[in-house]
C-alpha cells in the first residue's frame, strides 16, 4: 500500500486542528476492476493448467476523509458518514479501502476496540485494507519524522507493518507539503464531518486543501 502526498498532508492537518482531542477518518483509493482470468480456446484441457489470473495493483489511497474529533463511538453519526462517503466514492470511482485514528492520550498509538471495528468492517468490502494510528509523540509543526503506524488485515487481525516500511507515495514530498501547510495554519480549514454535521455547507471533500496541495506540489 502507497499513501499520496494529499491523503497524508489531511490526517496531519485533521490531527493538529483537534491535538486535545481523538480524531478518526476514512482513507479511499481509486477502484480497480477484478483481475482478469486467463480464458483458453477450444475444448481441450491445458496440460500445465490456467495460468495465474493477474495480480491486483498495489492499493494507494489517493485522499482521505476526516470523520470526527473527540467523540468517536457515535454508531449513528458513523453510519450517516459511511453512507454519504460510500456515495461520493461510487460516484468517483473511489472505494473506502483504510481507517486512520489519532487516539486522545499523547503515549496511546495502539487501536482500540473503534478503530479495530470500523477498520474490520471496511475489510469486508475491501481485499487489500490498511488501519493506520497517528503516533502522537511525533507529530510536530515541521513533520520532520512520519507519523503513522500501518496495520494490516491477516487472519481476522490487525497486525502492524515494520515501522521502517516506506508508506509514502513520496515522502520527501509529503513532509515539505505537510510542513508548509502547517506553518500557513491551513489545519484551520480542514472541515471533517463533525463540522459538516454542524453546517450542512461545510464540505468534508476539502476542495480548498485539496487546490493547496496540488499547487505545492
Amino acid at each position: 500500500m502507497r499513501l499520496s502526498t494529499q491523503a497524508y498532508c489531511k490526517m496531519v492537518l485533521h490531527g493538529a486542528k483537534y491535538p486535545h482531542c481523538a480524531v478518526n477518518g476514512l482513507l479511499v483509493a481509486e477502484k480497480h476492476p477484478p483481475p482478469q482470468q486467463h480464458q483458453h480456446r477450444g475444448g481441450g484441457r491445458d496440460r500445465e493448467g490456467p495460468p495465474p489470473p493477474s495480480p491486483p495493483p498495489r492499493t494507494l489511497f489517493v485522499d482521505c476523509i476526516p470523520l470526527f474529533h473527540g467523540t468517536l463511538a457515535l454508531a449513528p453519526m458513523l453510519e450517516v458518514a459511511l453512507t454519504l462517503v460510500d456515495s461520493w466514492c461510487k460516484e468517483n470511482s473511489y472505494v473506502i479501502a483504510g481507517y486512520y485514528q489519532a487516539n486522545e492520550r499523547l503515549k496511546d498509538a495502539s487501536p482500540n476496540h473503534i478503530a479495530e471495528k470500523v477498520a474490520s468492517r471496511i475489510a469486508e468490502g475491501f481485499n487489500d485494507p490498511a488501519l493506520i494510528m497517528v503516533d502522537n509523540t511525533k507529530f510536530t509543526m515541521e513533520c520532520i519524522e512520519p507519523t503513522l503506524h500501518v496495520y494490516e488485515h491477516h487472519e481476522n487481525k490487525w497486525r502492524c507493518r515494520d515501522p521502517h516500511f516506506d508508506y509514502c507515495e513520496d515522502w520527501s514530498e509529503a513532509q515539505r507539503i505537510s510542513a508548509s501547510l502547517m506553518d500557513s495554519r491551513s489545519y484551520e480549514t480542514l472541515v471533517d464531518f463533525d463540522n459538516h454535521l454542524d453546517d450542512i455547507r461545510n464540505d468534508w471533500t476539502n476542495p480548498e486543501i485539496n487546490k493547496a496541495v496540488l499547487h505545492l506540489c
